[in-house]
């Protein structure tokens, strides 16, 4: 395979499509707009997927499935939500094709399977979810109702980028129903805290946890939280969501339970996700010009076995007892048996796919009873012996993972400033970039102003942020905290 890849500081956005690529993860589809994830990326999204599943279980939610079409009257029935999504919806009229009297070769669409009520291709789920809940909800003995659904769903981008931001996504999306605002609020913080501990642990990619100010809400929520992480073009990337519903959709979908005084109540509601976007936020968060660089504890395969300079029985023999104790660590291994291909293309290949850990076994190693092990994180290499291997192995995968998430953190450090006047904040955007903590007054009109001026939004209001008096960068009126902006993904 071809290594070459463009450099980050020659065009970043080439930089990621070559890694997408030629790490075997996307390729565009014949569908405008849409991508072809293939294994190798599959295998990534299987292992968040996966993780993330335990830790909704492990907080009580379960799963469940809802249909990919939602009709066109319940997705009107909450409004700011509707409005929301309008311009990115997927519409479909009819459900039938005939052949054309005319071309018999061809397929247009039959005027006569018109449907009686047009189908909106879910770009999310909360009206077809809803409608349901209807239903399944009579009395607070049916609260909370904690769902998850794995699905795909469907957003008609005119800009797309793999894994960023395409026509069709992988996502998961939680949808609960709480008796009282309290629980839901809390509901909403928790999934926040899943998401802000997955991608710190799992993804080794830090991140400020914080909630949206409310022109960058999610349509029809009170409030989102979010995550916030910084790529290494210093560019924000929103990781997840989580909102607060309110009551919103329960009056859109009269949804109403008998509390224990057998009086009627509205529910309260949440809903939160990730999607597929987080394989493109690893990339963009550990990779260098050598190719993908992954998290050992997400990567498909942690360890790869390259022979040198091909496969015989003594190298087999050595490989195949290392092979063994990794398993037995829980540790994913493959031994590289190719005789077609020689060693310098299986390193630049595995070094390309970003395999944490490679070990080379040659017979000059072999007859002082050692083996070459390399770390892709900082490809250094070393010679470690045979017995013992695993448990040097075991260890240094932890310190890739922790060495990942520090560096990130570091670059972040490096990359987030504090500025006090408006001319600060555009020097500060176009000399480096990164997050930029300023004063605002609150209102939605500055927020634009400044979107309109630099490109830059609210990220979102850390929950951190300490109260301090000050003046908003933009009309000096006053504001009582700095938020996080950033030019973003």
């Amino acid at each position: 395979m071809s290594k070459e890849i463009t450099n980050r500081a020659d065009d970043y956005s080439q930089w990621y499509t070559d890694i997408v690529k030629k790490a075997g993860l996307a390729d565009h589809s014949a569908v405008r707009g849409c991508m072809v994830i293939k294994p190798n990326g599959y295998a990534v999204w299987e292992n968040i997927q996966k993780q993330l599943d335990q830790m909704f279980k492990d907080t009580g939610h379960v799963n469940a499935y809802f249909p990919l079409f939602v009709p066109k009257s319940l997705f009107e029935a909450e409004e700011k939500n509707a409005e929301g999504f309008a311009k990115e919806c997927a519409v479909v009229t009819h459900y039938r094709l005939k052949t054309d009297p005319e071309d018999k070769s061809k397929l247009v669409v039959d005027p006569n399977a018109k449907l009686e009520e047009e189908l909106i291709v879910r770009p999310t789920s909360e009206a077809i979810i809803w409608n349901t809940y209807r239903d399944w909800i009579n009395s607070y003995r049916d609260l909370p109702l904690l769902i998850n659904q794995w699905a795909n769903v469907v957003r008609w981008e005119m800009r797309t980028r793999l894994f960023l931001r395409t026509a069709e996504f992988l996502w998961q999306e939680g949808h609960t129903a709480h008796a009282t605002k309290q629980e839901a609020i809390e509901e909403a913080k928790r999934m926040q805290d899943v998401y802000a501990t997955f991608a710190e642990e799992y993804m080794a990619m830090p991140v400020i946890r914080g909630y949206k100010s409310e022109s960058e809400r999610f349509a029809g929520a009170e409030d989102t939280y979010t995550i916030e992480a910084l790529m290494q073009d210093g560019k924000a990337l929103q990781a997840g969501t989580s909102h607060f519903l309110g009551q919103n959709f329960a009056k859109a979908f009269n949804v109403k339970f008998s509390n224990q005084n057998n009086k009627e109540e509205y529910v309260w509601a949440t809903s939160w996700g990730v999607s597929t976007r987080l394989i493109g936020g690893l990339i963009m968060t550990h990779s260098d010009d050598q190719g993908l660089v992954l998290p050992p504890k997400l990567a498909p395969l942690q360890v790869v076995i390259v022979p040198i300079p091909k496969p015989n029985e003594e190298i087999d023999a050595v490989a195949e007892k290392i092979m063994t104790t990794l398993k037995m660590k829980g540790i994913s291994v493959k031994y590289d048996q190719d005789s077609k291909k020689r060693p310098g293309f299986k390193f630049a290949e595995y070094e390309m796919r970003g395999i944490p850990v490679r070990i080379g076994i040659g017979k000059r190693d072999l007859e002082k009873g050692v083996v070459e092990v390399a770390r892709r994180d900082t490809q250094e290499k070393t010679s470690q012996p045979v017995t013992g291997v695993e448990d040097y192995v075991a260890q240094l995968l932890e310190d890739i993972q922790t060495n990942l998430f520090e560096r990130a953190l570091k670059f972040r450090a490096d990359h987030t400033s504090q500025v006090d006047t408006f001319e600060e904040f555009k020097a500060v955007l176009e000399s480096k970039g990164g997050f930029i903590l300023a004063h605002w007054d609150e209102t939605a009109e500055t927020e634009n102003k400044i979107k309109e001026l630099t490109k830059a939004t609210i990220r979102c209001i850390p929950l951190d942020a300490k109260e301090e008096v000050g003046k908003c960068i933009l009309t000096g009126n006053p504001s009582p905290r700095r938020v996080l902006f950033a030019k973003a993904y």
